[in-house]
């Protein structure tokens, strides 16, 4: 009898010795620890969208209401209409724009002044404000594609600004023109100011018109942000 017992231990032990590392294998090949990885790696890869900035602005100023009368009276001289001719918008939240001309105090300086404003809003994929951006440098580019444009940009302006000389010449009429492009916020601001002497008399030069355009483009900008409080 002893001796049964002493020669059944050891296998006893030997079978519990094969079973337990099998225990443990079949409990590292389990589904559990595979399901939490899985479940954070699928977390981590789950992008986040950054929400869309709204708009800065949420309305325009009237168009005829975005230069002073001072600034009309200086840039054209006896002007046919100081209110200006509004520009038709189907949306003026959207749209504005206005219109000076005259032809000076002696009847044969021409100037032309123009004022637009367009506003953008925010859309689910695009801030309003890169909307505007967009606009400002497509316009530029347009602009100095111009045969004989002069492009450069100007400081202390909206968020952005850019002026743009050339000359054209109209029904055998050329005027010295120029034409200032600003960005504030989410509003684009363009400033066409022209300047032509009829009948042999001497044109305005490049640097007066440029100056024009930034005085009236400084006077719409503040319009912009005086209409939205």
């Amino acid at each position: 009898m002893e001796r049964r017992r002493r020669t059944a231990r050891p296998a006893l032990l030997l079978a519990c010795a094969v079973a337990v590392p099998a225990m443990l294998l079949a409990g590292c090949s389990s589904g559990g620890g595979s399901g939490s990885d899985d479940s954070a790696s699928s977390a981590a890869a789950t992008p986040t969208t950054p929400a869309i900035a709204p708009a800065k602005y949420g309305t325009l100023p009237g168009g005829c209401a975005t230069l002073g009368k001072t600034t009309v009276a200086a840039l054209v001289p006896k002007v046919k209409a100081s209110g200006g001719t509004p520009a038709q918008s189907e949306d003026a939240k959207a749209r504005a724009g206005c219109s000076w001309t005259g032809n000076g105090s002696d009847g044969y300086q021409y100037r032309w002044l123009s004022v637009t404003l367009q506003r953008f809003s925010s859309t689910p994929t695009e801030s309003a404000e890169q909307q505007a951006k967009d606009r400002f440098t497509d316009q530029v580019g347009q602009l100095g594609k111009a045969p004989g444009a002069s492009t450069s940009a100007v400081a202390k302006i909206g968020d952005q600004a850019s002026s743009t000389t050339v000359k054209a010449t109209v029904a055998k009429v050329t005027s010295q023109n120029s034409t200032l492009v600003t960005r504030v916020g989410n509003v684009v601001v363009i400033v066409e100011y022209n300047g032509a002497g009829l009948e042999g008399k001497k044109n305005p030069s490049a640097t007066t018109v440029r100056a024009g355009a930034e005085r009236a483009a400084k006077d719409a900008v503040l319009a912009v942000v005086g209409a939205n409080g």
